[in-house]
């Protein structure tokens, strides 16, 4: 079984820095040390043929670790926990704009909730502004029902109080800005507008990059079940349906009912496992969202060249040409795996011969040819 390997990583959240990386990447680390020791894959995989890749990893852009899809968001939670003593309002408004899947609730609560430090900061001698009461029916509908939220006030200098409520026998409990903060409106202020513009953490996907040596097992794939939006029980169930579904109206069939099943069929999956072979047999594969489009795999392509400004073509199973490279993989049957061939454009490639006195053994960057590996 192949381990993901351990590709360079991508941009991070600006305004890490170097010290904080490194001490959310160990904390990280110790995390992931006993996370893999619970890994029970390996006995799983007893014989069964070896998956083309090990499963779906994603690389995390607050600590740089790459972790397994099913320990993507406790790890992110863990990141961003890790955070919290770091710098406690950004932890909070990452917090907020993670975990908070409905995103019209979100845009109301972040809005209200940018509104309460707005007229603070706008009206900092009206007392009404500086207390927020958390039976209040806009707060209870709009923002309690948001994860962090209590958090977040606590972080920008709110603190709780049980305060009497003129015409009630009941105290009721308040958020109220401390005094202090009333020297510090321009932080106010600040908070707000990254409350307003920041984005979720999304950890990215790792593309796995791996080089393998000319082999006639490049079309063969063995596919973990990650790359499938159903199990694999679910799958089989549901393909022996068809089957049988099939068989009864087959002759009834029109090719536009077949299509339209083949499309179903590409919405089954949520990633890909692509290949592609060079003239010289070296194979390239990279994992990519079912999604994404073409223009991807391009890049992926020429950030593995030497030379990555060499024209060339891609061609899919069968010699189809890739031509527009805004349609999405899924929408040029590349799921859940395809083995496509790259094409020099042949009069560029005549031109680099005549000028060059020694060809270079391949176009790939030599790093690659470095870790090149024999496919299984």
């Amino acid at each position: 079984v192949q381990t993901p390997p351990r590709s360079s990583v991508p941009t991070l959240i600006p305004g890490l820095s170097l010290a904080v990386r490194k001490e959310l990447m160990a904390e990280a680390a110790a995390s992931e040390k006993k996370v893999d020791t619970e890994d029970p894959s390996s006995s799983d995989m007893e014989g069964a043929a070896a998956p083309s890749v090990s499963g779906i990893y994603f690389i995390c852009p607050l600590t740089g670790v790459v972790v397994r899809k099913d320990q993507k968001e406790k790890h992110l939670r863990e990141a961003i926990q890790s955070y919290f003593s770091i710098d406690p309002v950004a932890a909070s408004i990452m917090e907020i704009h993670t975990f908070n899947k409905d995103r019209e609730k979100l845009r109301v609560g972040v809005e209200t909730m940018a509104k309460y430090l707005d007229n603070i900061y706008l009206h900092p001698e009206e007392e009404k502004y500086r207390k927020i009461k958390l039976q209040n029916k806009v707060f209870q509908e709009r923002i309690s029902c948001l994860e962090g939220i209590h958090r977040f006030f606590q972080a920008v200098g709110f603190e709780m109080k049980t305060l009497p409520v003129p015409g009630q026998e009941t105290p009721e409990e308040f958020y109220v800005l401390k005094e202090d903060m009333l020297t510090r409106l321009e932080d106010l202020k600040d908070y707000k507008e990254q409350l307003l513009s920041s984005e979720p953490v999304r950890a990215q996907l790792d593309r796995q990059l791996q080089l393998f040596q000319p082999s006639p097992a490049a079309a063969q794939f063995e596919l973990p079940e990650d790359f499938y939006s159903l199990s694999a029980e679910e799958i089989r169930r549901e393909q022996r349906l068809r089957t049988e579904a099939v068989e009864k109206a087959a002759l009834l069939r029109t090719r536009a009912m077949r299509e339209k099943e083949e499309q179903r069929e590409q919405r089954r999956y949520n990633y890909t496992l692509l290949r592609v072979r060079f003239p010289d047999g070296y194979v390239l594969q990279g994992t990519f969202y079912a999604r994404e489009p073409v223009s991807v795999l391009y890049s992926f392509v020429r950030e593995a060249l030497r030379d990555d400004w060499l024209p060339f073509e891609l061609l899919g199973p069968g010699g189809l040409k890739l031509t527009d490279e805004n349609l999405a993989f899924n929408e040029c049957g590349l799921v859940p795996s395809a083995l496509l061939t790259l094409s020099w454009d042949a009069a560029v490639m005549a031109d680099i011969q005549e000028s060059r006195e020694e060809q270079p053994t391949s176009p790939l960057k030599p790093e690659l040819l470095s870790r090149v590996q024999t496919l299984s």
